[in-house]
């Protein structure tokens, strides 16, 4: 649980933001952040799944109680994470904001979109910092740590987001460039609470004897690289499959993209909470792993399936009955509610299948079986998926429905070939 907490947090940041601009900023505004959290979901993925490739490697090690390994698997984590923050802002400088422009969007909506878009890729150097202590923390179980860094950092940027996009206290209205400033400030923030809790604690104190900073080897990089990369591209395949609907969408018109943002927020929600529960099972399955006892991985691994399709079935639920409820609390623009409604009941349906494959990710993470895994992303998303949505949505002139419906079968496709691919590994380990 304090996994999915703190898990969520990334995703409360852009929700918080949504609903800021929805209620003080208007509907355009609203559609700029839904283009640009769609565009930046995926540097932001790309960033996190580098990081990921810290902790399993980290519970395996724990499990087999080297413990200087640990550290020293720390400094290089953080020096190849600094140097990926810096590549993606670098990218998000000279590529996404230039390119922003040719992508068929309103012209209102990109002017509010740059400076916003602007400041979140800064944000993503304090954020990878913070990411690296994090997953050395949780790799070795302290989850509840990140949690609570979370939690006050959420809060600090509603506060910090109301004030700048309002204009309180003096300052001038700044709209939607005024949430941007807000996840800039409590990124930074939560990079140097987390990073001076894990060097200093007594808790990690055997853990973090070798950490140097500076310190970085091919061979623990290359470790690190092997996991964390295929991961990035993972996550990247299933949010830019995202990402490509929402500039689908975005051709289609301004309300129709900002209900896609409003249903893509919520599910976005439930999405984190469940990669929580997924990284729970990563650490799990790679502490016993090391241990090499493998019927114990296989039994942990199909609890987590228990566990997140319990979860997804009553988030279904709450969709399904309250999507008429929810839209409001992003917006009160009757245009915009009435086709979020619609494409929440859509999401309730794929809850269980977008749970399911990223637990099945989780758990063969765990394993170091992260190859094949990413083919199967790749195939369900890119080549079914969005292929499909275009087909019905745009070709055949469903709109936003159809839209929906190729993501919808992307996520059934990626849930069933990595449950299969979970079942013949775990049982190869156990024989």
């Amino acid at each position: 649980m304090p996994i999915v907490v703190s898990q969520l947090g990334h995703t409360l940041v852009h929700l918080a933001d949504s609903v800021i601009v929805g209620h003080f900023a208007g509907t355009v505004q609203l559609a700029a952040v839904s283009l640009v959290n769609s565009l930046f979901m995926l540097i932001l993925v790309l960033g996190l799944g580098i990081s990921y490739g810290l902790t399993p490697l980290v519970a395996q090690e724990n499990g087999r109680k080297n413990f200087d390994e640990c550290g020293k698997l720390l400094s290089n984590s953080l020096i190849i994470n600094i140097l990926m923050s810096i590549l993606l802002y670098i990218f998000v400088h000279f590529g996404t904001l230039l390119a922003i422009d040719h992508i068929g969007q309103s012209p209102e909506v990109v002017a509010y979109a740059k400076p916003y878009l602007g400041y979140l890729a800064i944000s993503i150097v304090p954020l990878m910092i913070f990411q690296t202590f994090k997953q050395f923390a949780e790799g070795l179980g302290f989850t509840k740590q990140a949690m609570f860094v979370s939690i006050w950092g959420n809060l600090l940027n509603v506060i910090l987001g109301i004030i700048f996009v309002k204009g309180m206290f003096g300052i001038e209205p700044m709209g939607v460039k005024g949430v941007g400033l807000s996840t800039l400030i409590d990124r930074t923030l939560m990079a140097i609470v987390m990073s001076i809790y894990v060097l200093r604690s007594k808790y990690f104190a055997a853990y973090t004897r070798s950490f140097r900073l500076g310190l970085i080897d091919k061979v623990r990089s290359l470790k690190i690289a092997k996991i964390g990369a295929p991961v990035a591209l993972q996550y990247s395949f299933e949010i830019s499959a995202f990402s490509g609907a929402a500039i689908l969408i975005g051709t289609i018109g301004a309300v129709e993209q900002a209900a896609h943002q409003v249903a893509i927020n919520l599910a976005s929600v439930t999405y984190m909470m469940a990669s929580g529960i997924a990284s729970a099972a990563t650490i799990k399955t790679g502490n016993n792993f090391g241990k090499k006892n493998f019927t114990d991985l296989r039994k942990s691994a199909i609890a987590s399936y228990h566990v997140i399709l319990m979860f997804m079935c009553a988030t279904a639920l709450l969709f399904i009955l309250a999507n008429n409820i929810l839209p409001y609390i992003y917006t009160e623009d009757m245009a915009v509610i009435n086709i979020a409604a619609h494409l929440l009941i859509i999401a309730g349906f794929f809850q269980l299948f977008d749970g399911t494959q990223v637990v099945g990710l989780g758990v063969l993470r765990g394993i170091g079986d992260v190859n094949i895994p990413t083919l199967i992303t790749f195939i369900a998303y890119w080549v079914i998926g969005i292929p499909l949505g275009y087909l019905l949505g745009i070709v055949l002139g469903l709109g936003v429905d159809g839209i929906w419906y190729g993501l919808t079968f992307g996520l059934l496709t990626a849930s069933t070939l990595l449950f299969i691919r979970f079942q013949k590994k775990t049982r190869v380990l156990i024989a």
